[in-house]
C-alpha cells in the first residue's frame, strides 16, 4: 500500500503492484525484523481489513476466507475495530460476515456493534457479482450475493 500512484516494480520472477490507499499513514502497522533492516508492515488486523478491501488484488473472497481462517487467532478483537476504522465500512461487513463464516465469531464480536452504529446502508457480499438470488444478512449488514467458501 502506497499513499501516491507508483508504477510496479519487477524484479527478476517477482512482480510487485502496489495499491494506492489515500490514508495510507493511518492505517496500523509493526515493525519487522529482516536481515536487511526493519521494515513496517501491516498489523495482522490491518491486513484481515485489506484482504476483504481487494478481493480481486488476491484471487477472490474464497482466498480472503481462507486466508482469514489461518490469521483469526492472532487478531485482537479490539485492534480489528481499530483497523476498520481506516476503511470504508463495507469492509467491515464483509470482514465481519466471514469470520462468522470461518468460525472465528468472537474475534467478530466488538466488529458487529460497529458496523451496527456505523451502516447506514446494505453492501453487497461480493461488490462486483450480481444481486440476483442475494439473502439478506441482518447482523452484517449484507446482500449475499456470492457463495464462499475456504480452502480449509
Amino acid at each position: 500500500m502506497v499513499g501516491k500512484s507508483r508504477r510496479p516494480i519487477v524484479s527478476g520472477a517477482v512482480r510487485v503492484t502496489f495499491i494506492v490507499r489515500k490514508n495510507v499513514s493511518a492505517i496500523p502497522v509493526q515493525s519487522f525484523n529482516t536481515p536487511r533492516g526493519t521494515v513496517l508492515v501491516s498489523t495482522p488486523e490491518a491486513t484481515a481489513v485489506d484482504l476483504v478491501g481487494y478481493p480481486d488484488h488476491i484471487g477472490g473472497l474464497d482466498q480472503a476466507a481462507t486466508i482469514l481462517g489461518e490469521l483469526a487467532e492472532n487478531l485482537d478483537a479490539e485492534k480489528l475495530v481499530t483497523a476498520a476504522q481506516t476503511a470504508p465500512i463495507p469492509w467491515a461487513q464483509r470482514l465481519g460476515y466471514l469470520l462468522v463464516k470461518v468460525d472465528a465469531a468472537d474475534r467478530a464480536k466488538e466488529l458487529k456493534s460497529y458496523v451496527q452504529q456505523h451502516a447506514h446502508q446494505t453492501a453487497m457480499l461480493a461488490p462486483n457479482a450480481a444481486r440476483t438470488d442475494a439473502i439478506r444478512d441482518d447482523d452484517w449488514k449484507l446482500l449475499i450475493n456470492a457463495e464462499v467458501e475456504d480452502e480449509l
